[in-house]
């Protein structure tokens, strides 16, 4: 509903603009002529095309109404919202950095638990009962790493890089165990 309501202000910020810089315009171009509805001299042509801008007059205001609009303004990037997958990856990627693991070993990490969990440190196997974006099983195991390892995503990352190290080595090695036996 809210991308509704700023989408229409924008077009309504354009339609506004283009109507003051067309007016302007006008203003300009019958001050260069001296009538209305005749065509000003130096009639601006469309960049993209080369074609000269269709004009017309409206009689009421005698003004001219040009039908292109063009700006050099960027257009602003659309925040991306923040997801809960993206903040895990973000923090995991601090602490693999950290550890002076390379990128390599974080596409590794991110391929793993992409699998296992899906990056939701809420995540449970219903079967294993394996908990979190590590999987580990018993949950519980991460409270080692803090008493909040139900609900903090770095407090579980934090016990998944733990124990890959003693276990694997790496996340890579982890990787590859995982490649060869579905599980790790």
């Amino acid at each position: 509903m809210s991308s509704n309501r700023v989408l229409r202000t924008a077009v309504v910020t354009v339609i506004a603009a283009s109507t003051v810089a067309g007016s302007t315009a006008a203003g300009q171009a019958e001050a260069s002529t001296g009538r209305a509805g005749e065509e000003p001299a130096g009639a601006v042509q469309d960049e993209r095309s080369g074609q000269k801008v269709h004009q017309s007059v409206w009689s009421s205001t005698r003004r001219i109404h040009r039908g292109v609009w063009t700006t050099e303004a960027e257009p602003r990037s659309r925040p991306r919202a923040k997801t809960a997958k993206g903040r895990n990856k973000a923090i995991a990627f601090r602490l693999v950095s950290r550890r002076a693991w390379s990128d390599d070993q974080f596409r590794c990490l991110d391929n793993l638990w992409t699998r296992e969990s899906n990056w939701n440190h809420r995540a449970q196997n219903r079967y294993s009962g394996a908990y979190g974006i590590p999987q580990a099983l018993p949950g519980s195991k991460m409270s080692g790493s803090g008493t909040d390892w139900r609900s903090n995503p770095a407090t579980q990352i934090q016990w998944g890089l733990r124990y890959i190290k003693g276990r694997y080595g790496s996340p890579c090695g982890a990787w590859g165990h995982f490649r060869a036996r579905n599980w790790y």
